[in-house]
């Protein structure tokens, strides 16, 4: 299976096909929620460009282990993240939506 990735209000965007697993991954790239800002539906996420250029830039991503904000790692982007941020930045996208898409 793959997923769709889609520019949310940005329908002259054509959407990146990914490898289903993304789907999980995605949540490496997303930036938080701030004040004022309303929750996603599910399956949307934000993603910061100028977090976006950076990581594109140093080739890793810093993700936080959700049970103890103090431990980070350092993951190495592959393809399909590279693939992704490359998308981000060439479309100035900022709002993206998950669509699964099965395999005829």
């Amino acid at each position: 299976m793959t997923v769709f990735v889609h520019a949310v209000g940005r329908p002259e965007v054509p959407p990146l096909r990914l490898p289903d697993r993304f789907r999980t991954e995605v949540a490496y790239f997303m930036a938080l929620p701030g004040e004022g800002q309303p929750h996603l539906p599910p399956g949307e996420y934000r993603v910061d460009l100028g977090d976006a250029r950076r990581w594109l830039e140093e080739g890793e991503v810093s993700v936080v282990s959700p049970l103890d904000s103090a431990a980070r790692a350092q993951i190495e982007l592959r393809e399909e993240h590279e693939q992704f941020l490359e998308w981000l930045v060439a479309h100035g996208v900022e709002h993206v939506r998950l669509q699964a898409a099965t395999e005829p």
